[in-house]
């Protein structure tokens, strides 16, 4: 397990669509626990691996482990299914832009689809943080950043 580089604002990556992930292997067990030891090396609630520089649809979140045990998600190949009319505008910091926050408005719940590090398909549905983190790192694999979705606070 290591700690990865982020890439900040400005790195051509950030804003690229990243390729699904076709390959279940040790490589990517290895990225995804890779990836989770630099979300919590930087103190971060989620990464997506555009942010460490590889372009595969693969994020990791974690909104809990700030007050309460870590609680590790992967999610390869995510998509959301269905989600709230309701919105709600909130402060959402970055890992790849330190220092400046962004009022974003997000699904007040979503549904998600995705595959775990071996290939096997999940649905849940998430609300709250969950449902903000998961959206802010898709928006990451799809190459869109808070300073296109949001208002600079």
């Amino acid at each position: 397990m290591a700690v990865l580089d982020l890439r900040f604002l400005g790195d051509d990556i950030l804003s690229a669509t990243a390729a699904p992930v076709a390959d279940f292997d040790a490589a990517l067990a290895s990225l995804a626990d890779d990836m989770l030891d630099t979300m919590y090396s930087a103190t971060g609630r989620g990464l997506a691996a555009p942010q460490v520089g590889i372009s595969q649809r693969i994020f990791v979140t974690d909104v809990s482990w700030k007050e309460a045990e870590p609680t590790p998600l992967v999610f390869v190949n995510p998509q959301i299914t269905a989600q709230s009319d309701e919105t709600k505008i909130g402060p959402e910091g970055c890992l790849s832009i330190p220092d400046r926050r962004f009022d974003v408005p997000r699904p007040v719940w979503i549904d998600m689809k995705w595959q775990d590090i071996d290939g096997a398909e999940n649905t849940a549905r998430f609300d709250g943080m969950q449902a903000i983190c998961a959206c802010h790192e898709l928006d990451h694999l799809n190459g869109v950043l808070i300073t296109q979705s949001g208002l600079e606070t």
